[in-house]
């Protein structure tokens, strides 16, 4: 078998906004939780938290940038139900 052709213009166009391999959304949290916790402990050492963050990101997404919109729709839509202790999985039967 072949294997699937893609267009470059395609791909492009399909991706979602990127900073340095990670999608913008995740880069701007990231941001966002680094300069708080700059802020709280008043230590350089939080950058480098931020920089391993962004470094996971950028693994997690170096398959499929689209991996945080997808776990984000699934937290959305698929809340824990009651018994999710009982089952270990969203049971909606008890």
């Amino acid at each position: 078998m072949s294997a699937l052709e893609r267009d470059t213009v395609f791909t492009g166009l399909t991706r979602p906004q990127l900073l340095l391999g990670v999608p913008f959304g995740f880069v701007v949290l990231n941001g966002v939780l680094v300069t708080e916790l700059f802020l709280v402990f008043k230590a350089w050492w939080v950058l480098l938290v931020g920089a391993a963050a962004h470094l996971g990101a950028w693994v997690v997404t170096l398959d499929d940038p689209h991996r945080f919109d997808q776990w984000l729709v699934k937290v959305r839509t698929c809340p824990r139900v009651p018994n999710f202790r009982a089952w270990r999985c969203n049971s909606y039967r008890p």
